[in-house]
């Protein structure tokens, strides 16, 4: 391989003019693809196969003109009445019913719901006289599904909407806020709720500024060049860019999350300024013993270029293999970052020798005073060195304190809580969560959470609404039920709907509890009056993905850490190094979690100012994505360790030599990487701030303590031995050359010549 990419740097650095040509025409035509191809992202939401899902889809096919609760767009309109008021007076009458008027002259509302828009003193008059002429419990039942409090203080009215989540518009957002403010204006408290009303701003912009600029600063620092600087950023820009508007491309063809791009951005960003940096830095080194830069480019891509080809692939199969999970927008999510994934990788393959070579004796021009250059040599051991013999002196210190670091900062991932996004999670300064809290408050936990229980009748061995009463009994006779009824009837009269209003909140481990009592209690009714049913509404959703994702936990990890296992292999020629590099990844992914529970669930610090439990997708993306980028870094540095043993070191000179040519340029990776990811902070969505966060401090605690504490110390210890591989193995495995030892011998050196001064 590193022959192969020593052709292709080499070809790219002569001849430049067509490289750089091609990058040009795809950069081109994917902007005119994203400008003429694009559609909308999606925010819909479903799980194939999950009881909750299915529950849904029979729900759809019953009942053809019911919304999708999960994917349906609407607003909720909450009221309350000043203090010491209730809502059923005249004036506070009057001024729902202004809002109310103002929302039906907005275009976006269902024109059939026009006519059924009340304010909730009207419609609880009007369901309780329809109620009063039934008799029996439908008094009660409409006082449990009433959109008026029991103490007319709070009342909501529910509001549909045309289209879907990609129809939300700043536009959308005003005139609903505008009518909101006439209630307020009149002196009610009105906040407003759902996913036609979202407060959130769509992702992106300053957050990508934020980590290039930290990025340009650590690589002057790195190089002390302002050329050199420029080089790996303007690598990456233009992969983010290709990759950007590749996922923009894909929107008109497949439904795509709002997140699907951020994400792949976050992460595209990070490793191609790393992968770009990595053959920079070896390109520097090649120049000092070769005055033919077009041999030092090759060189570079060759070796430097390996480790980037396999550290890509890593990254690449631990996002690609999220489809193993089986949750769609999760596996589209994977699928887009691997793909700029795969741009950066190409890009530094074939792109970045193309602009070395157009710069030629410029590229590390512009020199930063006060800043020496990496491959300074002035007789002295250098930090680095000094490290690492450190270490190679008392590695079983050194791997106790670093274990015992990371054990220390995993404790606080035993309480991890883990919850789909939901208003009730949102910050409290939002009016979605303040109308959320108004509800619970007034109408009881259960209220914001309803389940729906889709009953099919159509092989019943009693008449349908025999049965659909004892589905009704067998619910009610649950402890957190508050109320089960009817609330719809499809036209075949074989399929019901039943709302049951739970005692608890949605996130509650007792509604997570009566979702599970629910599902077992079918079986019964199954066999004795040949009735089935499903449960669904969001915490059965949440249910269903925290078994999808735990069923699929094993599997994935066999995958991604059993391919990685195999190219690490092949990389180190080793059993020993996949093996502690991968134990190193478990103990930083369990310091992530701890990290992340302790600041964005238990609030430790004050960091966060409303603490939540971690989102469900969370877990499982970190883990493939952490994988990946672990493996670069073992990759960058433990490759050049390698390199120094197959060229004749000891081990433990092996150890301090490549750590000593690699440690600065990882270090400088690293912090980009922690940059890039942290910008993401700053973003609004609780998942994107959240993963930015796990993302920084896993590539922080995976460099700086495994890859550069651990790691070391355990070869340290193991010293020939971390380099055995079966005879039998051996002759199996291909030799794929990462270390470049096959162009040390073929390709001639230039020691005896002059050599090109950096500059």
């Amino acid at each position: 391989m590193a022959t192969y990419l020593y052709r292709i740097g080499r070809f790219a650095y002569r001849r430049k003019g067509v490289v750089l040509s091609a990058w040009l025409i795809l950069l081109v035509l994917f902007g005119v693809g994203a400008a003429t191809l694009s559609g909308p992202t999606s925010e819909s939401f479903s799980i194939p196969g999950t009881p909750a899902q299915q529950a849904q889809d029979l729900m759809a096919e019953r009942f053809p003109g019911a919304a999708d609760p999960m994917n349906s767009l609407s607003a909720r309109i909450v009221f309350a009445a000043p203090d010491g008021q209730t809502l059923d007076t005249p004036p506070n009458e009057a001024a729902m019913d202004a809002v109310i008027d103002k929302l039906k002259t907005m275009s976006q509302v269902k024109e059939e719901a026009k006519a059924n828009l009340a304010d909730p003193v009207a419609a609880n008059q009007q369901m309780i006289a329809a109620a009063s002429e039934r008799g029996g419990t439908a008094v009660a039942d409409t006082q449990a599904v009433s959109p008026l409090s029991p103490d007319k203080t709070v009342g909501y009215v529910e509001v549909p909407f045309s289209g879907g989540f990609s129809d939300v518009t700043d536009e959308l957002r005003s005139e609903i806020n505008a009518a909101a403010d006439l209630g307020r204006d009149a002196g009610l408290t009105v906040e407003v709720s759902g996913s036609a009303a979202s407060e959130q701003e769509p992702p992106g912009g300053a957050t990508e500024l934020v980590g290039i600029a930290v990025a340009a600063i650590v690589l002057m620092i790195t190089f002390g060049s302002l050329v050199a600087a420029g080089l790996p950023l303007i690598t990456a820009i233009i992969g983010i860019a290709i990759g950007s508007m590749g996922i923009t491309i894909a929107t008109g063809f497949i439904d795509l999350s709002s997140m699907t791009p951020t994400l792949a951005i976050m992460i595209g960003l990070a490793v191609a300024i790393d992968y770009s940096l990595f053959i920079v830095s070896r390109y520097r080194h090649e120049l000092t013993k070769t005055e033919d830069r077009s041999e030092a480019a090759g060189r570079a891509v060759g070796t430097a270029g390996s480790a980037v080809v396999f550290a890509g692939l890593t990254v690449i199969i631990a996002l690609v293999a999220l489809r193993v999970v089986g949750i769609p927008f999760l596996s589209d999510m994977g699928a887009a970052a691997a793909f700029t994934v795969l741009i950066a990788v190409l890009i530094a393959l074939t792109l970045l020798p193309a602009i070395l070579g157009l710069f030629g004796a410029k590229a590390f021009a512009g020199k930063v005073p006060f800043l020496k250059s990496g491959d300074t040599e002035d007789g002295k051991a250098t930090r680095a060195e000094r490290f690492a013999q450190f270490i190679t002196r008392m590695p079983a210190v050194t791997l106790v304190g670093g274990v015992l670091l990371l054990g220390l900062l995993a404790i606080p991932a035993a309480n991890l809580a883990l919850s789909l996004p939901n208003e009730g999670t949102g910050d409290p300064a939002t009016s979605a969560r303040k109308a959320y809290d108004l509800v619970n408050d007034s109408f009881g936990p259960g209220k914001n959470g309803p389940l729906l229980v889709v009953v099919d009748a159509q092989t019943a061995t009693v008449a349908p609404e025999e049965a659909f009463g004892e589905v009704v009994k067998t619910i009610e006779a649950q402890s957190d039920v508050a109320n089960a009824q009817v609330v719809g009837v499809n036209e075949a009269g074989d399929t019901a709907q039943i709302l049951v209003t739970p005692k608890s909140s949605p996130s509650s481990d007792a509604t997570k509890a009566l979702v599970e009592n629910l599902r077992n209690a079918e079986s019964d009714l199954t066999a004795s009056i040949g009735v089935d049913y499903g449960v669904t509404g969001q915490t059965a959703l949440e249910n269903d993905v925290s078994d999808r994702l735990q069923s699929a936990l094993i599997p994935y990890l066999a995958v991604v850490v059993g391919l990685a296992f195999v190219l690490l292999m092949l990389v180190f020629r080793s059993i020993l190094v996949p093996l502690t590099a991968t134990l190193g990844f478990l103990l930083s992914v369990a310091a992530t979690f701890g990290a992340t529970v302790a600041i964005f669930q238990e609030g430790w610090g004050g960091i966060i100012a409303n603490p939540q439990p971690i989102v469900s997708f969370m877990p499982i993306f970190l883990i493939g994505v952490v994988f990946g980028l672990a493996m670069d870094y073992q990759v960058f540095l433990v490759t050049r360790m390698r390199e120094e043993y197959m060229h004749g070191a000891s081990a433990k000179e092996a150890i301090v030599s490549g750590f000593n040519h690699g440690a600065r340029v990882v270090t400088a990776a690293a912090i980009i990487m922690i940059s890039v990811f942290a910008a993401f902070m700053a973003e609004p969505g609780t998942f994107i701030k959240a993963m930015g966060f796990a993302l920084a401090v896993a590539v922080f605690f995976d460099a700086f303590v495994v890859r550069m504490v651990i790691i070391p110390s355990v070869m340290a210890l193991l010293g020939d031995k971390a380099w055995y591989l079966p005879k039998w193995l051996d002759r199996i495995l291909p030799n794929v050359d990462i270390e470049g030892a096959k162009l040390e011998r073929e390709l001639p050196r230039s020691e005896d010549k002059e050599l090109v001064t950096v500059s």
